[in-house]
């Protein structure tokens, strides 16, 4: 009601104009895009130049941005919360872009009380109640297997109810028993083949926290939902149910019909 009211007033932020050619150009970098279902896409899009609307972003460094980096992060950023919903991103607008990774520092403490403190190469990193700081690559310089952008959004959504521990707020009618079970499981015994040095088809990162193991089967989810399902088919269901939708089925379409 308050954001309608806004409207009304005139107070809302202007959406931004996007030409047919421009979200085609877009598109065509984010081809599991295609996974949804058609009557989808617009509201993907509009959802996108909602998000553009009520976020800043910021070059880290002076890094130019332009236009079509702008709508694909929009893009992706949407897509997780396509049937959550935008409020779902409230209490923080800052968006701040590197030029590809870039050098997070740490400080620790150990048992005895001395500090230590080192530097470690990020791709992305969210912070609870703050900005999403993004890597960006052009073209065929973007890391495979590693969407960076979906990542660390799913980030943001298991913040919402707290710190992240790979729970995030489930929709009314999941059970936490049964998200619990599915990515337990499947959390074990991902760490048990990367320990192993298994060749995995879902990036080894996720074996670092249950936080990332989340965020990670959530970049599979919508990318390359196949290998999902067919690797943990339990963590798959479940997020069917808390993202509310299931990218396999028009994967499938789009592979020629292959399981």
């Amino acid at each position: 009601m308050l954001d309608r009211l806004r409207r009304w007033l005139g107070l809302a932020h202007p959406l931004p104009l996007v030409t047919d050619a421009q979200w085609a150009r877009v598109e065509a970098t984010l081809p599991f895009l295609d996974y949804l279902e058609p009557g989808d896409r617009p509201r993907l899009r509009q959802m996108a130049l909602e998000f553009l609307a009520c976020k800043q972003f910021h070059g880290a460094h002076d890094f130019a941005l332009h236009d079509d980096m702008l709508l694909s992060i929009a893009l992706q950023a949407s897509l997780p919360v396509l049937n959550i919903g935008l409020d779902a991103y409230k209490g923080w607008v800052g968006v701040v872009v590197y030029a590809g990774d870039f050098i997070i520092p740490r400080r620790e403490y150990d048992e005895a009380g001395v500090v230590h403190e080192y530097d470690i190469e990020a791709l992305g990193e969210a912070w609870e109640g703050g900005p999403v700081l993004l890597s960006w690559f052009e073209g065929k310089a973007q890391p495979f297997g590693v969407n960076v952008v979906i990542h660390e959004f799913a980030h943001k959504l298991d913040m919402e109810n707290g710190s992240v521990d790979g729970l995030p707020r489930l929709k009314p009618g999941m059970a936490r028993t049964h998200w619990a079970d599915a990515f337990s499981s499947a959390y074990e015994s991902f760490c048990d083949e990367v320990e192993r040095g298994v060749h995995t088809e879902i990036d080894s990162y996720g074996a670092e926290h249950p936080g990332e193991f989340f965020a990670v089967v959530s970049e599979v989810f919508f990318e390359t939902p196949h290998v999902l399902q067919r690797r943990f088919p339990q963590v798959y269901e479940q997020l069917v149910l808390f993202y509310g939708v299931n990218p396999v089925l028009r994967e499938t379409l789009f592979r020629g019909g292959s399981a």
